[in-house]
C-alpha cells in the first residue's frame, strides 16, 4: 500500500475515534433540578430532584436530534435584571415557579440550616423554587455575589402545580446529577 493511502487510512481511524467518543455521551434519562421546597415542620429545605417527565427527542426542524425535559404547563414568564452584589433578604417563593439563572451567580441559604446552594448562570441555572408562603413559615435568601447583574427567568407553574418528581436527596444537586 503507498505511503499516502495507509497515512490517509490512519488519520481517518483517528478522526472516527474521536467523533465515536463525542457522539457516544449518554443522554441523560430525565432531568434533575435543585429545589427549593419545604418539610412536614414548615421549614424551606434544599433538595435535588429528578423530574419524573423524561428527556423526549426533538423531530422538530432545528432542534432534530436533540432533547428535551418538559417543566409542564407555565404562566406568564418574566426577564429579570438583578444588581450586582445584591442582597434578597429572607423571603418565600411568591408562586411555584422555575427560576432560569442565564448569566450571573445566585447563593441560596437558608435561615434555620447551613445548607446552601451555588448557582451559577448558564447550564446549571435551572432552579425550582416552590416554598411557597402556604408550605414555608420563613422562606430563604438569596444573595448575588456576581460584581456584574444576575439575569433570571422567572416562569411560575400553572396553577401553583409542582410538577411530578422524585426527590434524590436533601441538598443541592451536585455536578454529577446535573445531567452533564
Amino acid at each position: 500500500m503507498p505511503f499516502a493511502l495507509l497515512f490517509l487510512l490512519f488519520n481517518f481511524q483517528l478522526f472516527l475515534r474521536a467523533t465515536t467518543s463525542i457522539a457516544a455521551a449518554p443522554t441523560p434519562k430525565s432531568l434533575n433540578v435543585t429545589t427549593i421546597s419545604a418539610n412536614a415542620q414548615k421549614e424551606s429545605i434544599l433538595e435535588c430532584w429528578q423530574l419524573t417527565a423524561p428527556f423526549v427527542a426533538s423531530a422538530a426542524a432545528g432542534t432534530s436530534g436533540s432533547v428535551f425535559a418538559q417543566l409542564g404547563e407555565t404562566g406568564a414568564t418574566s426577564y429579570g435584571l438583578i444588581p450586582a452584589e445584591f442582597d434578597g433578604g429572607v423571603h418565600n417563593a411568591p408562586v411555584v415557579q422555575w427560576v432560569a439563572f442565564i448569566a450571573g451567580k445566585v447563593v441560596i441559604s437558608l435561615p434555620k440550616s447551613t445548607q446552601t446552594a451555588t448557582v451559577p448562570g448558564g447550564r446549571h441555572g435551572l432552579i425550582l423554587a416552590a416554598d411557597t408562603a402556604n408550605v414555608s413559615t420563613l422562606g430563604h435568601i438569596t444573595k448575588y455575589p456576581s460584581k456584574q447583574e444576575t439575569v433570571g427567568i422567572q416562569i411560575p407553574t400553572a396553577n401553583n402545580e409542582v410538577p411530578p418528581h422524585t426527590v434524590l436527596h436533601e441538598g443541592a444537586c451536585v455536578n454529577t446529577e446535573e445531567n452533564d
